[in-house]
């Protein structure tokens, strides 16, 4: 099993690899997609203060949250 840093870096080195640069932000539990390929991001999702792409569980696991939404975002904003 992966622990939580790494399964925020796979994330970020796959969308590294094909040319998608992605900038993060964390306001604990919550962990935002900042920037998307040096475009900031502006629009917001199951937060008030940023577009989350994933959460912090009580048992410490993350989750992300539709994955679907956050690769709409990212086909908008690359």
């Amino acid at each position: 099993m992966r622990g939580n840093t790494e399964i925020i870096n796979v994330f970020v080195n796959r969308l590294k690899k094909i040319g998608i640069k992605v900038g993060l932000a964390v306001n604990y539990p919550w962990i935002y997609i900042d920037k998307i390929n040096g475009k900031i991001v502006t629009e917001k999702f199951e937060a008030n203060h940023g577009f989350t792409i994933a959460m912090y569980l009580v048992n410490g696991r993350i989750r992300f949250t539709s994955r679907r939404k956050i690769f709409q975002l990212i086909r908008e904003l690359r």
